[in-house]
């Protein structure tokens, strides 16, 4: 693989994000105490650059970065592409890069980690050392967590899970998160742990390089430090913890080593999430104790303010889950143009573009997504023909209302996996995460003549010979209008 300049840490991540303009450095004092998150969520409903605050009030020494990967601009200034790469040139570099050789991971030495410059141990360990922020007013307390990794390691297969399961810090020694049962650490809980009484060694790393949390967000079958290594190009460093067995990013800003608690649990919530609702009560969630800190010299805490779309949650969570839809259905042979999730969806519907060569060709589609372990983290499927640009919202709504057919277009499957985040989901489907799903079918019927029976579609691409349109696109700004877009 040709090197690729990528930042390798958070700090280059930032520093290149304020040399492009797409982050700005906040000098004067900002509070943890609902300031930081008011600005951070409403860079996010601006889509403007990333705020780094480097004084915090009651914290000398430690610093905020907020939004990290909130706009695409961000997302390839992580890849080491230009900020001002289109949607689908990132995509295509993605994949490009995920289906490419497995770049395992590096141990270093202990002495060598910047995340060991700071250790603190027994009764040094306190929480409150470190800059937690009270990231919405309403929320049920500081989040300690909410862009990082956890990481576990099963204890009979060996595999190891970097996840994103929100943290919120109960005490100086006690964080509760919601994990969910069908995540891969609430199987390994369910599976293993839970039944025998046995703790679950974790440990939290803040403040990781973008691409690590990509990997940390993605749902692929790739273990998360040989995916970050194939995203970046070269190996991950990896240092081995101070309390436990497990190995987290050498260079993240700040680590959190403990156990999972399996007879014990506080109370979590509620906190503003992905959806832009607040929708997870107050309940007794999964217990971390922890048993060291250890961090970087002036530390940086980085900050995801989930709400109203767009943050680099739905982003990035969106971007990840669309195109491994893809590689999936492209897998079974499934004539797929394309795959997209818009972020403003909440990562919930997936809009999936074939070629339509054969009756059922949406349902089989859906019934694959659905069915996979990608199928819990959304409920629509969308699915429209090859000659529907499925990242233009205008063509695609414009496909929903005018093909879907509202009795033999519209699947519902009942009885399904859900989450306790779905805003529309009752009371007691969050509670057992049940939910249902649904199929829009936007394909003409295959079986209709092209000719006599499926409409024309009446557009300036559709309508005017390629000789007209070159014309009048040539023409644009000689006519008085602006430049387009």
């Amino acid at each position: 693989m040709a090197k690729i300049s990528a930042p390798k840490n958070n700090r280059e991540f930032i520093e290149a994000c304020v040399r492009s303009g797409d982050a700005v450095r906040i000098r004067q004092e900002v509070d943890w105490d609902n300031e930081a998150g008011a600005i951070v969520r409403r860079v996010c409903e601006l889509g403007e650059a990333a705020p780094f605050m480097e004084n915090i009030k009651d914290y000398p020494g430690f610093s905020y970065f907020g939004a990290p990967l909130s706009t695409y601009r961000r997302m390839a200034i992580s890849l080491g592409m230009d900020p001002a790469s289109t949607l689908p040139q990132i995509g295509a570099e993605y994949l490009k890069r995920t289906n490419s050789e497995p770049i395992e991971p590096v141990v270093i030495d202990r002495r060598d980690a910047p995340c060991k410059e700071n250790i603190l141990l027994g009764d040094d360990v306190d929480l409150t050392k470190l800059p937690v922020p009270l990231v919405h007013d309403g929320d049920g307390g500081r989040y300690v967590g909410t862009w990082h990794a956890v990481i576990t390691k099963h204890p009979v297969r060996g595999d190891v899970n970097w996840g994103m399961y929100r943290q919120m810090m109960w005490d100086g020694r006690t964080m509760s998160g919601a994990v969910f049962p069908f995540s891969d650490l609430g199987k390994a809980l369910t599976e293993y742990y839970l039944p025998r009484g046995e703790g679950c060694p974790f440990a939290t790393a803040i403040g990781l390089s973008p691409l690590a949390a990509m990997a940390a967000c993605a749902p692929s079958p790739i273990p998360e430090p040989e995916l970050c290594g194939m995203l970046s190009g070269e190996a991950v460093r990896l240092v081995k913890c101070e309390t436990n067995d497990l190995e987290v990013p050498a260079d993240a800003e700040i680590i959190i080593e403990g156990m999972i608690l399996p007879d014990y649990k506080v109370e979590e919530g509620p906190f503003g999430e992905y959806t832009g609702y607040r929708t997870s009560p107050r309940d007794f969630r999964v217990t971390f104790r922890v048993d060291a800190i250890t961090y970087r010299n002036n530390a940086t805490m980085t900050i995801s303010n989930m709400g109203v779309p767009q943050d680099e949650g739905q982003l990035l969570r969106s971007f990840s889950l669309g195109l491994e839809l893809e590689k999936l259905l492209k897998s079974q042979g499934i004539p797929v143009t394309g795959v997209y999730m818009h972020p403003r969806s909440t990562h919930h519907m997936m809009i999936v573009g074939v070629k339509p060569t054969y009756a059922g060709i949406a349902m089989q589609i859906a019934q694959l997504a659905f069915g996979s372990k990608l199928g819990p983290w959304f409920h629509m499927v969308m699915v429209v023909d090859d000659q529907t640009d499925i990242f233009n919202w205008d063509e695609v709504y414009h496909a929903f209302c005018t093909r879907c057919n509202p009795e033999r277009g519209i699947h519902v499957f009942k009885n399904t996996t859900g989450t306790a985040l779905y805003p529309h989901a009752t009371p007691h489907d969050r509670k057992y995460s049940i939910g249902s799903q649904v199929l829009f079918d936007c394909l003409w019927p295959v079986d209709w003549d092209k000719t006599n029976d499926v409409p024309s579609v009446v557009s300036f691409k559709k309508v005017y010979p390629q000789d007209i349109q070159d014309k009048v696109t040539n023409s644009w700004t000689d006519y008085g209008f602006k430049p387009v877009k």
